[in-house]
């Protein structure tokens, strides 16, 4: 193996580990009765879901899972021409 390889697998991995983390932090959407209650999707907090966390995460999520991708692409790539 060489140290590119050994680089891009450690990266992999901590990426993956990443992906994890970032998904268990995201809350759960359930439209349970609460939600009927409410309004749903009518809420005054519902218009700036742009700003929250949640929506900061779920932006996180799509770019480290690209990137995660890529790199298991890569990963391939190289242990293809070794």
């Amino acid at each position: 193996m060489s140290p590119v390889e050994i680089i891009i697998g450690i990266l992999v991995i901590l990426v993956s580990l990443f992906i994890v983390a970032v998904v268990l932090l995201q809350q759960g959407h359930r439209a349970g009765i609460n939600g009927a209650i409410s309004g749903g999707a009518d809420t005054f907090l519902s218009k700036n879901k742009a700003r929250t966390a949640d929506a900061s995460l779920s932006r996180l999520t799509k770019y480290v899972a690209i990137l995660f991708f890529v790199l298991a692409i890569v990963a391939n790539i190289i242990a293809l021409r070794g």
